[in-house]
């Protein structure tokens, strides 16, 4: 539970593909691109490679052109999703896999 508590967007990492893709039916692009503006290159290229290539670029292209943004806006972006991402769990659509061994291939 405490582990569950503790997941934060840099967490994301641990989502498959197919759990990305979902992840990003339920997120506005707009959205997306703040809350990227604070992730590593690691988290950026696993949304950017499950993204069509016009999204993709799209969202790459404003990350360059978007100027200063508040750490409070890009907290709040990466926050939202991360909710997003523990609703589609909770649903059964996602599977975070934690390390524990409570994921089966």
């Amino acid at each position: 539970e405490i582990r569950n508590l503790m997941f934060v967007f840099e967490d994301i990492k641990a989502v498959d593909d197919r759990g990305i893709r979902e992840l990003l039916k339920e997120v506005s692009n707009e959205e997306l691109t703040t809350a990227l503006k604070g992730a590593s290159d690691e988290l950026k290229t696993k949304f950017f490679k499950n993204l069509s290539e016009r999204a993709s670029n799209m969202i790459k292209e404003d990350l360059e052109i978007m100027g200063p943004v508040k750490l409070s806006e890009v907290e709040a972006a990466q926050q939202n999703i991360v909710k997003v991402v523990r609703r589609l769990e909770d649903e059964g659509r996602i599977v975070v896999a934690r390390g524990s061994g409570d994921v089966f291939v």
